[in-house]
């Protein structure tokens, strides 16, 4: 096997698994990073001694390339799984949620509601082939087995919250992978079990990372790529701070709406393919308290008085000396919120939490940070994949792809593994 110099573009979970796998072939992969650290939307930071991811993660027992790729950095001991609880603040009101029995116990739906919620969730957790989904509307979809009581209740939030005006144009078979994800997390019909690694997603993106130099390979972190350059249908290499560098090949990894100003030169039609992508956008506060907020991991949101369709509580899944939780806001990009300034959505964070826990004070609000993607979650409409562009474009050596290519998977690190190492294979077929 010839070895090959091949550029990586976005030190994620995906460019990092396409760097470690091409290193692991014997090739030598240069990862460039725009940012001055690795990881992406699983990148950590130190709040104040805490080091800590910007985005909140979580691991399942299904995640097979995630739990590999422990294994092949000797890391799967640092691995640990627990028992975690869901909730559901609904009209002011704080309860149980996740299995059958609370179900039951809900008072915000009536018995035929029950019943038609719990039947499709059971039967979405047992479905295997998502393809007679993808042509279909979610809200539709989901309405038609649920009901509108239900779907008014538990769903219609989530689509008003997240997506906004793009709540009625997404495929059923995304919304599907979401709930039997969750519902392949359980130990049982009444318990649920999720995972995470002692120090956080760092321990994965530094091993990762230290696999990737061990093994001949670079990670050149604050090195944004301006340009892609192509010459006669073929790769020639990247340019990088007014510099060309010549490379065998070049695989992205960067959100698709940045590949036209990256590469100018591909075909109009494509580039046509990328502008009409949509992304929503997130803006995330993660609050340090001193007690904590519920017993709750997850904890889903209907209430009057708050714009978020549900929060997590990390510190009850991963022990920490505080009390950790994430508020995300999510939204298109080009929503007028999204440019509001970081103090009012901290504001917002304080006045929900104390809504939620009325025994909170002002001072056990430890500290509170704020971080924001443009591009956090392709818009994944119905027969999605049918709307991208080929991973391996019409140029020779030059391959494209992100998070949105797992379709009908909801991005995560375990997907992301599993993509980048299959997309790096491929190009060195």
């Amino acid at each position: 096997m010839q070895k090959q110099r091949i550029a990586v573009l976005g030190a994620g979970p995906m460019g990092l698994a396409v760097a470690y796998q091409l290193a692991c072939d014997g090739h030598q992969p240069v990862l460039f990073e725009a940012d001055d650290r690795v990881g992406g939307m699983t990148a950590t930071f130190d709040f104040d001694g805490l080091e800590i991811e910007r985005y909140y993660h979580f691991h399942c027992t299904s995640d097979h390339a995630f739990l590999q790729a422990l294994e092949e950095l000797g890391i799967a001991h640092l691995m640990h799984w627990k028992e975690t609880r869901m909730g559901f603040y609904f009209n002011g009101k704080l309860h149980a949620w996740g299995n059958p029995l609370a179900l039951l116990r809900f008072p915000g739906l009536g018995l035929v509601a029950k019943f038609r919620y719990g039947l499709h969730a059971w039967l979405s957790t047992l479905r295997r082939d998502w393809h007679p989904l993808d042509t279909l509307e979610a809200t539709g979809w989901l309405k038609r087995w649920v009901g509108d009581e239900a779907y008014s209740v538990l769903w219609d939030k989530l689509f008003a919250y997240k997506f906004y005006e793009y709540g009625n144009q997404l495929s059923a078979a995304w919304i599907w992978s979401r709930i039997r994800r969750v519902g392949r997390s359980r130990y049982d019909l009444m318990r649920e079990k999720l995972g995470y690694l002692e120090g956080g997603s760092r321990t994965l993106l530094h091993a990762l990372q230290a696999a990737i130099e061990q093994r001949g390979g670079e990670v050149r972190l604050k090195t944004p790529v301006s340009r892609v350059v192509l010459e006669s249908g073929r790769v020639v290499g990247v340019e990088e701070g007014g510099k060309l560098h010549h490379f065998d090949k070049v695989i992205s990894t960067i959100p698709l709406p940045f590949v036209p100003r990256l590469i100018p030169q591909l075909p109009p039609d494509l580039l046509k393919q990328y502008e009409g992508l949509r992304n929503i956008a997130v803006v995330c506060i993660i609050v340090k308290l001193r007690k904590s907020l519920s017993h709750n991991f997850w904890l889903n949101v209907n209430d009057p008085q708050m714009d978020i369709p549900g929060l997590v509580e990390y510190s009850n899944l991963r022990p920490l000396d505080q009390h950790i939780v994430y508020l995300p806001y999510y939204m298109p990009g080009e929503h007028p919120k999204f440019q509001e300034p970081d103090q009012a959505f901290m504001d917002k964070a304080r006045r929900y939490l104390r809504r939620i826990n009325t025994d909170l004070e002002d001072e056990d609000f430890l500290n509170m940070r704020v971080s924001r993607y443009r591009h956090a979650q392709p818009i994944c409409g119905p027969s999605f994949l049918d709307q991208l562009p080929p991973v391996q474009l019409p140029v020779t050596g030059l391959w494209v792809a992100d998070t949105s290519y797992y379709y009908p998977e909801d991005r995560g690190i375990s997907e992301s593994i599993a993509f980048g190492r299959q997309m790096a294979r491929m190009a060195t077929a």
